[in-house]
């Protein structure tokens, strides 16, 4: 099993979100999805990404366009960053992960992020992308918005942060960590060399 963290509001982690089943399905890989927040951790470490770096985030967007069309994916970027409700929307992938619809909940809410200009996190993406994924939006809502789901969110970014994970994408091989989406590839093949002997 691969440990998938990832932060909505993370803008490479499209490109994960986006082919994970299909990666599962083709490897037979099973991933457990793990919703944190990245920008809590982002800020403890003075880490200030793109926003305002102009150069580093045109960037960043032109790569981000690249990869995608390697998978296949057709993104119209740059789509609306940074996202002003990271927190709820993760705090919705949190209930996604342990009621088990995380994987169609961030695929909808990164598809309409990305692809139809809606931030996640936000109106009309946020219900939406529950009601996609066969939830009721207004119990989910509730779930996200009370202390439980916040003190949850706070819980899995204090747990990221014990794997010394830094950003998202990040998966988790055996303790071993990957970061970023072009590690995807390595994170699998190390899991199948642990799986068919110790590697080299």
């Amino acid at each position: 099993m691969i440990e998938f963290w990832f932060s909505i509001g993370s803008t490479y982690s499209y490109l994960s979100v986006m082919r994970l089943t299909h990666v599962a399905a083709e490897t037979g890989i099973r991933f457990r999805w793990r919703p944190f927040n990245v920008r809590a951790i982002m800020i403890e470490m003075d880490n200030v990404p793109f926003a305002r770096k102009p150069v580093k985030a045109a960037y960043m967007w032109r790569d981000v366009e690249r990869r995608a069309a390697l998978y296949g994916l057709r993104p119209k970027l740059p789509a609306p960053y940074p996202l002003s409700e990271l927190e709820r929307a993760n705090r919705v992938a949190i209930i996604a992960a342990a009621e088990g619809w995380c994987p169609a909940y961030a695929q909808e809410t990164y598809r309409r992020w990305f692809e139809a200009g809606e931030p996640a996190g936000s109106e009309p993406n946020l219900s939406a992308s529950i009601n996609a994924a066969g939830q009721d939006a207004e119990r989910v809502l509730r779930l996200a918005d009370s202390d439980r789901g916040k003190s949850d969110l706070a819980e899995a970014t204090e747990q990221a942060k014990a794997f010394g994970i830094f950003g998202s994408p990040s998966f988790v091989v055996d303790g071993e960590l990957f970061w970023g989406d072009d590690r995807l590839d390595d994170a699998v093949r190390w899991l199948q060399h642990l799986e068919s002997g110790p590697p080299d």
